[in-house]
């Protein structure tokens, strides 16, 4: 048996530990592999690109490559410190270190080699199935299934190399102790069970603090905590798993009610010895579901706002003229004329807009006609104004304009036409932005909008609005290709800011909608696929403990078993075993996880003024539902190597 045999067969002999270890491995490269075939794609590279989505599949990728570093490196360490004792007889039978380093490494490439080959097809035979999912979200005609040499050439080279700077960086990781610690391995008496109560202690005041902070954050304070909070909470997290635990279960095993019972006493006297030499790993499991959870809640949260877009954005298309515009009557018409040849149904109000100076303030409002507005907000099927003489309300450009104007009750003067009005509260709908029609806008009664002949002197040289086009369009997701020659005029303008040279404002909630929704879907299907490997690497790191003391263990249920405990028993023993390891760490996930999303709330609530409970709460579910399986799943094989 040659030496490479030797290694071939060791690999083969230790299957059931690297199982875990190969299938997050295949994982990874499976969707790195899928986000290359989507980025070579020659429909999707040469038709149809969508700037951020695709800058976020490569920040994806790099973040899935670092991960991958640090998740083979730590996975390869655990193994090898598991097999310390067949190294150990390896060296007592006479094989020195730098063999000892070369089998560790042909063993790593040969599993590394394995997981690419295994990912790459895997890939490539799913890759028709994901380029169905991609040609929904970009609502493109075709994304066929193609070959070419640059996905597999950028996925071997990565992680090969990859596997390669981690089969060298492992064979460090090998203790030069005497042989007789290295023929005991994992067969090592229990470290005392020390834990610093201060620690202890700090970690829960931390958390507990770091809690408080997120459930009482506010829009004016959330860009600083979130740069602030993570890091203390992950202080925290590491505190709790390597004192608070310990603390808190040697406090329980003084209670002899709750501690001297029939099981409680056999699994709770292993509680503090696993949690203290695991700690470790608990707070990187635990970060890294936090990190999957955070990523898929985000990019959740984004769809929760393309779906609700309709609703902080009820005017379907806005066309705003400025005076003297001249081709106010050609772009309108030629509106008019995409939606009746797109067959799509609408129903359009002119607003006249006229601009004053308030003698309280001294400063610009525009004014938009009672009559006029209460046409536009029937055919929104919003509620109408009911104003008298003299009378006026503010109408908002967001919901945090309208919470500070809607008690307000202002006396004024508009100064060029000496009309005396009363401001009194606001509109309840923000129906137009900053961007299209300005910050100080009222709505005043027919008869006193009448009489306001004269505007602002130099309002016209200055570009003020004059008036606004509102199309309401009942199918409005259908208006993407309505004015794309307006909307790409918008968007050149803008990249250039030559925005106040332009004589119009134009702006299309279809076209809008179609980027977002593409984008966010996108984003949200490449983060879905990164966060599959993350929770797939979480699990791993807790299969690896278990099968690594597994010899251990068996010889402890053997010796209950002689004692007289029955199957049923041994089984709800190990079912306090295991639950503590798999749901430790994911209940401080998800408890993290939940303060942070208050977080993530509060600032789609400045945004956009849109709730993400229901989301965060369906995401959650669906997450747990997994993470069940996957420990009914583990237990199942546990009990059966056991047997």
């Amino acid at each position: 048996m040659t030496f490479r045999q030797f290694a071939y067969r060791n690999v083969i002999r230790n299957q059931r530990i690297y199982a875990a270890y190969f299938m997050a491995s295949v994982c990874s490269v499976m969707v790195f592999f899928i986000y290359s075939m989507l980025m070579y794609h020659p429909k999707v590279e040469n038709e149809f690109m969508i700037e951020i989505a695709f800058r976020g599949m490569y920040f994806a990728q790099i973040v899935l490559v670092l991960f991958m570093l640090f998740f083979l490196f730590y996975s390869m360490r655990a193994f090898l410190e598991a097999r310390s004792k067949e190294f150990g007889i390896l060296i007592h039978l006479g094989m020195e270190r730098q063999q000892l380093n070369k089998l560790v490494r042909i063993e790593t490439t040969i599993i590394g080699v394995a997981s690419i080959i295994v990912g790459i097809l895997f890939g490539f035979a799913f890759s028709k199935f994901f380029f169905m999912v991609i040609r929904e979200i970009l609502q493109i005609s075709a994304l066929p299934l193609y070959f070419s040499w640059k996905p597999f050439a950028l996925t071997i080279a990565t992680f090969l190399t990859l596997f390669i700077v981690v089969s060298y960086l492992s064979v460090w990781t090998i203790k030069d102790g005497e042989l007789v610690h290295l023929l005991r391995g994992t067969d090592v008496a229990p470290k005392k069970k020390s834990y610093s109560k201060v620690s202890g202690i700090a970690g829960l005041l931390i958390l507990a603090c770091t809690y408080f902070t997120m459930v009482n954050i506010e829009k004016s304070n959330l860009l600083w905590l979130a740069i602030v909070v993570p890091p203390v909470m992950m202080i925290g997290t590491y505190l709790f798993f390597t004192d608070s635990v310990v603390m808190i279960i040697m406090w329980l095993r003084k209670s002899k009610w709750l501690y001297w019972r029939k099981y409680r006493l056999i699994s709770w006297s292993e509680y503090a010895t696993m949690v203290k030499e695991n700690a470790k790993m608990f707070f990187i499991s635990s970060l890294v579901s936090t990190l999957a959870f955070m990523a898929i809640g985000t990019l959740s949260s984004m769809s929760t706002f393309t779906h609700q877009y309709h609703q902080i954005n009820p005017v379907s298309i806005i066309y705003t003229s400025k005076y003297q515009n001249s081709y106010e009557d050609a772009h309108i018409d030629q509106l008019t004329r995409e939606l009746q040849e797109a067959n799509l149904s609408y129903q359009l109000t002119a607003l006249d807009i006229r601009t004053q100076t308030s003698a309280n303030s001294s400063q610009k409002i525009e004014i938009i006609d009672e009559q006029q507005f209460n046409q536009m907000v029937r055919t929104l099927k919003l509620p109408t104004v009911q104003l008298g003489k003299g009378e006026a309300i503010f109408l908002p450009y967001s919901e945090d304009s309208y919470a500070k104007r809607k008690n307000m009750q202002i006396a004024t003067v508009l100064e060029e036409n000496h009309v005396p009005i009363t401001i009194r509260g606001a509109y309840k709908t923000a129906i137009f932005s900053a961007e299209q029609l300005g910050t100080n806008v009222i709505i005043l009664n027919t008869a006193d909008f009448k009489k306001i002949i004269y505007n602002v002197p130099g309002s016209y040289e200055s570009n003020y609005v004059n008036r606004v086009y509102a199309f309401n369009v009942g199918n409005w997701t259908e208006t993407q290709y309505i004015g794309k020659e307006l909307d790409q005029l918008m968007t050149n303008t803008y990249a250039s800011n030559m925005e106040s040279q332009l004589p119009f404002y134009y702006e299309n909630t279809g076209i809008d909608y179609e980027i977002l929704r593409s984008t966010f879907a996108l984003i949200l299907f490449i983060g879905i696929l990164a966060s599959a490997v993350f929770f797939l690497a979480a699990g791993s790191f807790i299969y690896f403990k278990l099968y690594a003391t597994l010899p251990r263990e068996q010889q402890q249920y053997t010796t209950l078993r002689q004692m007289g405990v029955t199957d049923r028993e041994i089984r709800q023993l190990v079912n306090r075993q295991l639950i503590p390891q798999f749901f430790l760490p994911w209940g401080v996930a998800v408890l993290n996880s939940c303060f942070a999303f208050i977080g993530l709330q509060v600032f789609w609530y400045g945004v956009a003024d849109i709730s993400i409970f229901k989301t965060i709460v369906i995401m959650l579910g669906i997450l747990t539902t997994v993470q069940l399986l996957y420990f009914y799943l583990i237990r199942w094989r546990y009990l059966a190597h056991l047997r």
